[in-house]
């Protein structure tokens, strides 16, 4: 069977989630704003969930259309064949957004919603009743400037759940964004990589992925592979060629150091889970003890800033000491994400290349020094 699929995404990575899903053979791919649409088989799908590294879930899109009226949505929606993806007995629960949208009530969305899949299906398999007890068909919904999207979840949790990080310490980077800091950056299979803030180690280890092509969705399942309609055969053949992909005979170092010793430990622990530790080593140092003379360094790192006045002080501080450590050297270059508009006046310097990424809800800036 064929999919039109959507992959949603954290803002300003579309490139890199295009980038990625047309390696993977995806057809029709197409960026928009925080998410990629694209085409594929139900191997496209399975690969899709096991390999990406920066999309937040796969979703089948069912459907896009405008509606201003709860009668334009019912109708629509009612349309759609849900009788070819919801068995007799499965679960259907629906969730979703508005945004700037004349349908603003969600609740009412999700109920107007589930009653027009509910009369579809009554009139499909002559029921009144479903007991939805068997897999579970998430449906999910984005209206956005009356622009309504009908999408049925393949993934269950988000993708950048992969399995590894049971625990973190305070104020944790997402694993997708993690990943898209170290891809901005190039990271070589034959690189040294650092993070001097490497907390529960997130970014060292979607590094050290990257270079040895390890897929993040390999230690996970899915919730699509609960379903009737997609052979078992498929997931199998995927994660076999994902497996078979990965390059373990590699050079690469990422190296982390944290004034927290518990936040040493948390590294070197998710760095095993992720099967990753062989690249991966941690130690408790001060980022005023951080030392450029190796010959190469690659530095992608998340400091410390707070919300309370105390706490960005102490991180503008941190900025400061940051400037006169990381200093312009052949072979080395730095990359910073912070949501500081002042970043770069403490810094002291300039960067050669920036890119708003949002850290969550935060809007912040990836600094990039390599000059």
């Amino acid at each position: 069977m064929r999919y039109k699929l959507c992959a949603p995404c954290l803002l300003g990575i579309e490139g890199l989630v295009a980038d990625e899903l047309r390696e993977m053979n995806a057809e029709n791919v197409t960026p928009e704003n925080g998410r990629v649409v694209f085409e594929g088989d139900e191997s496209i799908l399975a690969r899709a969930n096991i390999r990406s590294r920066f999309s937040e879930r796969i979703l089948i899109l069912l459907d896009t259309f405008e509606a201003h009226s709860f009668t334009e949505l019912f109708d629509r929606v009612k349309a759609i064949r849900w009788e070819e993806y919801i068995g007799r007995d499965d679960e259907f629960p629906v969730v979703g957004r508005s945004l700037s949208s004349d349908l603003h009530s969600v609740p009412d969305c999700q109920s107007i919603i589930k009653k027009a899949i509910v009369e579809r299906l009554k009139e499909k398999y002559r029921l009144e009743w479903f007991p939805e007890t068997a897999a579970k068909k998430q449906i999910r919904f984005l209206i956005m400037k009356n622009q309504v999207s009908i999408m049925l979840d393949t993934s269950g949790e988000g993708l950048h759940k992969r399995g590894y990080r049971k625990n973190s310490n305070e104020a944790p980077i997402r694993e997708t964004l993690a990943a898209a800091m170290a891809k901005l950056v190039r990271v070589r299979a034959d690189g040294s990589f650092l993070d001097p803030f490497c907390g529960s180690g997130t970014i060292l280890i979607e590094a050290a992925m990257i270079a040895a092509n390890i897929a993040p969705g390999l230690r996970r399942r899915f919730n699509a592979e609960s379903w009737k309609n997609i052979s078992g055969a498929v997931w199998e053949k995927e994660r076999a060629a994902a497996k078979a992909a990965e390059r373990r005979e590699i050079s690469f170092k990422a190296s982390g150091f944290d004034i927290d010793s518990s936040a040493v430990a948390l590294t070197l622990e998710n760095a095993r889970k992720a099967g990753v530790a062989e690249f991966v080593t941690a130690e408790r140092r001060d980022i005023k003890d951080f030392d450029t003379s190796a010959q190469y360094g690659c530095v992608v790192c998340n400091p410390p800033y707070g919300e309370r006045l105390l706490e960005k002080e102490s991180a503008r501080e941190i900025y400061k000491q940051m400037g006169n450590l990381f200093v312009p050297k052949r072979g080395w270059s730095y990359s910073i994400i912070s949501p500081d508009d002042d970043f770069e006046k403490l810094f002291a310097r300039r960067a050669d290349k920036r890119r708003k990424l949002y850290n969550g809800m935060i809007k912040c800036q990836f600094y990039m020094y390599f000059k």
